[in-house]
């Protein structure tokens, strides 16, 4: 015959095994005690009554989510692919069984319609160069949104913001038209500030006969440094009106 008591103390002590949970550093136990919500216990080793309680284990570590990949239409009429990836992780174990089935699956759906709400207010340009103000709107939205569940979303970054080749070329165009619009401007600028300097210079050149002087014979000079063996240039009246006067004053006066 078996031993009554052998089996008693073999039920307790199967009882006692099953009531006791080990919880990671990480982890936390939310406990229901007849259905309704008792406590979050954790870490460490913690006791639950079998069949008046129940546990469900929550990580409290960040995941790190893909978003899949979204066809989005910019504001402009450009459609786009674009994904992501969102890290989040779980503040709040309690809302997060109770507020939400599977609160995996709600912030990926939310991401998703987020991402595509969001880029879509925008045109292309504006995707492309102000992607980190477009990661830090998406993560204001997904963490108001995902309060009631617990979830505080810390980060978002757009991976890919995939183009038809249709697309990459006309971007190239613009991008080539830009540049050379932006080299003709500063080309006039330059010959507006060079046409502003002669201005300045002919007045002061023409204020002082010396210097416009001192000007042409410093050109002279130049000239004759160059490979040429015969020099023709005209002689300015002002130059020899100079010299005749210089004249005039060094001949002696007549008696």
């Amino acid at each position: 015959m078996i031993n009554v008591g052998l089996v008693i103390l073999f039920v307790i002590l199967a009882i006692v095994l099953s009531a006791i949970r080990i919880l990671k550093e990480y982890e936390r136990g939310v406990i229901f005690q007849l259905g309704r919500f008792y406590k979050v216990k954790g870490p460490g080793l913690i006791l639950v009554i079998p069949v008046i309680q129940t546990m469900t284990r929550v990580d409290l570590r960040v995941v790190v989510m893909d978003v899949p990949t979204q066809d989005v239409i910019s504001r402009d009429n450009v459609s786009v692919k674009v994904n992501a990836v969102v890290y989040f992780r779980v503040v709040d174990p309690e809302k997060c069984i109770i507020q939400v089935e599977n609160f995996y699956e709600a912030t990926s759906q939310l991401s998703q319609t987020t991402l595509r709400s969001v880029l879509g207010q925008h045109e292309l340009d504006e995707m492309l160069s102000q992607r980190d103000q477009l990661n830090h709107d998406i993560q204001r939205i997904l963490d108001e949104r995902s309060d009631a569940w617990g979830i505080k979303v810390s980060n978002v970054e757009i991976k890919h913001i995939d183009l038809d080749e249709s697309m990459i070329r006309a971007i190239a165009k613009q991008a080539e038209a830009e540049r050379t619009r932006r080299a003709k401007v500063i080309h006039a600028e330059g010959e507006k500030q060079a046409a502003h300097q002669l201005v300045d210079a002919a007045k002061t050149l023409g204020g002082d006969a010396k210097a416009l002087q001192l000007r042409y014979l410093q050109t002279l000079t130049e000239i004759a440094g160059e490979n040429s063996s015969i020099i023709v240039f005209p002689l300015p009246i002002d130059i020899l009106e100079g010299l005749s006067n210089r004249l005039l004053r060094k001949e002696p006066a007549r008696e």
